[in-house]
């Protein structure tokens, strides 16, 4: 499992399992309990870089970033190692 400690957002940190390519885990710590559970059941299952894709760049209100967008760094950040 990979830890993605956030920044900018409610959610404190994320956690998540890749393999192959392929989203097979993902739990955020904190933030909008209903949002990011949904956000998680979507991108499992996925290629992270469609996830990727999808959730780069949204922003939540005034932030420059939002929990999606974190989850999109982490995942750009696993895929940069």
């Amino acid at each position: 499992m990979t830890t993605y400690t956030t920044s900018g957002v409610c959610a404190k940190k994320i956690e998540f399992v890749v393999e192959d390519g392929i989203i097979k885990k993902v739990e955020f710590q904190s933030g909008c309990p209903g949002n990011l559970a949904g956000v998680s059941r979507l991108a499992v299952g996925m290629k992270a870089e469609e996830v990727i894709g999808k959730l780069k760049g949204i922003t939540c209100g005034d932030k420059q970033t939002s929990c999606p967008d974190q989850f999109a760094k982490a995942l750009e950040a696993l895929n940069n190692k």
